[in-house]
C-alpha cells in the first residue's frame, strides 16, 4: 500500500511540475491583455484632453475614439474569439493529457514491464545476496578492497570484469595493483596491454608495447600477445617485420583459429601475400574444404575440439586457463549442464578461495554458469 501512496505523490509532482508552465502562460496573457486595455483607456484620456485644448477638430477625435475603441474591445474580449478560443482549447487539451493520459500511459507501462508484486530490497540485502548481478558482484568487490586494499587476488579478479564493463581506467589500476601484488603473469600483462590500447582508441602505446614485450617472455607462443606486437610495427611504419611477424602467427596457428582472417588482412596491408603452410600442417585446400563444412559438420568439428581440452584437462587439471576456455566454450555451445559439469570439477581442483577459484566464480557469474553441488 506504500508503494501506492508513493506512485501518486510521484505522479502528482509530476503533473503539477508540467501544468506549472502552462498556468504561468496562461497568467502572463491575462496580465498582459490587463495592461493594454489600460493604454488604450489613458489614450481615450488623452483624445479628450485634446480635444478640449482645440489640438484637434471634433471630426478626428470621433475617428481616432472609434479606432481606440476597438481595440479596447478586442483586448477586452481575450483578443478576440478567432485568436482566444484555438489557444483555450489547446491549453486546456494538455492539461488534460498531463492530469489524465501520463499517468494512465506511465500505469500501463509499469504494470506491463514492472514487478509491484516483488517485496522493496535495501541495497545491504542486496549485497548480501547478489545471486548473478555483475553490479552487485563488482560493489562487493570494492568493498572488499576497499578494507584489504593489499588483496591480489582481488584486483586479479576485479580487472577483467572492469575491463569488460568498460571502465579502462579502473581497470588499468585493477591489473597494475594485481601485477605488483601477485607478480607479472602473461595473462596480467596482456590484460595490462590490450586495457591501455583500447583506452588508446587502437593504439599500441609505449606503454602497452612495454606490457605485451613483457608478456611475450613469459610466454612466447602466445599469439594474443604476438599480435599485438605485430601491430606495433605496423603502426611504427615497419611494414616489413609487421608482415613478417603476422606471417609467423599465420604459420602457428590453427587452421580454425578466428583470428586468422584478422592476421591475413593485415598481411595483406602489409604487402604480403598467401601464407604457405609448414611440413604437416593442413594445406590450403584442407583449410578450404573445413570452410565449405556445412554447420552440422562444422558443429561436430567444434565439439571434437572441445571434448578433446575436456580429455586433456582430466589429464593434467593443474591448468587454470584450459578450465576457463572449457567453461566458456560449453556455454558458448549453449550447453548448461557440461558447463556446470566443467565448472564443479574445475572448483575441485581449484577451491572458490583461491584467486584461480575466483576467476572461475567470476566466469560463472559473466556466463549465467552455475555448479551444482559445488561450494561458490
Amino acid at each position: 500500500m506504500l508503494f501506492w501512496i508513493i506512485v501518486a505523490i510521484l505522479t502528482a509532482a509530476v503533473a503539477a511540475a508540467l501544468l506549472s508552465p502552462l498556468l504561468r502562460r496562461a497568467r502572463a496573457g491575462a496580465d498582459d491583455r490587463a495592461g493594454e486595455a489600460a493604454v488604450y483607456r489613458d489614450q481615450l484620456g488623452e483624445l479628450e484632453r485634446d480635444l478640449r485644448q482645440g489640438l484637434i477638430t471634433a471630426g478626428e477625435a470621433d475617428y481616432a475614439k472609434a479606432e481606440i475603441a476597438r481595440r479596447l474591445l478586442a483586448v477586452s474580449a481575450g483578443g478576440g474569439a478567432g485568436a482566444a478560443m484555438p489557444s483555450g482549447r489547446r491549453r486546456r487539451i494538455a492539461e488534460i493529457f498531463v492530469l489524465l493520459c501520463l499517468p494512465a500511459i506511465g500505469l500501463g507501462l509499469y504494470l506491463e514491464t514492472g514487478s509491484p508484486e516483488l517485496p522493496a530490497q535495501p541495497l545491504q540485502a542486496r549485497l548480501d545476496n547478489p545471486g548473478e548481478d555483475i553490479g552487485i558482484l563488482i560493489v562487493k568487490a570494492e568493498q572488499h578492497l576497499a578494507r584489504n586494499p593489499d588483496d591480489g587476488a582481488g584486483w586479479d579478479l576485479l580487472a577483467p570484469i572492469y575491463f569488460r564493463s568498460g571502465r579502462l581506467g579502473d581497470a588499468e589500476m585493477a591489473y597494475r595493483n594485481a601485477i605488483r601484488l601477485k607478480g607479472a603473469t602473461a595473462e596480467r600483462q596482456n590484460g595490462l596491454g590490450e586495457t591501455l590500447v583500447t583506452a588508446a582508441d587502437g593504439v599500441v602505446t609505449a606503454d602497452a608495447r612495454a606490457a605485451f614485450e613483457q608478456a611475450l617472455k613469459l610466454d612466447p607462443q602466445n599469439f594474443r600477445t604476438r599480435f599485438y606486437l605485430a601491430l606495433a610495427m605496423e603502426q611504427g611504419g615497419q611494414a616489413g617485420e609487421a608482415r613478417a611477424a603476422f606471417e609467423a602467427i599465420a604459420r602457428d596457428s590453427p587452421p580454425q583459429a578466428p583470428w586468422l582472417e584478422l592476421v591475413r588482412q593485415h598481411i595483406a596491408a602489409n604487402g604480403g601475400g598467401p601464407v604457405a603452410p609448414p611440413p604437416g600442417n593442413p594445406s590450403e585446400a584442407d583449410i578450404a574444404a573445413a570452410e565449405g563444412m556445412t554447420g552440422g559438420d562444422r558443429q561436430q568439428m567444434i565439439e571434437g575440439m572441445v571434448a578433446s581440452l575436456a580429455e586433456k584437462l582430466r589429464e593434467e587439471p593443474k591448468n587454470i586457463e584450459g578450465w576457463l576456455r572449457l567453461v566458456r566454450s560449453y556455454a558458448v555451445l549453449n550447453q548448461p549442464q557440461k558447463a556446470g559439469a566443467a565448472l564443479k570439477d574445475a572448483l575441485a581442483v581449484f577451491p572458490a578461495d583461491s584467486a584461480e577459484g575466483r576467476q572461475l566464480l567470476a566466469l560463472s557469474a559473466e556466463l549465467g554458469v552455475k555448479a551444482e553441488g559445488a561450494v561458490q
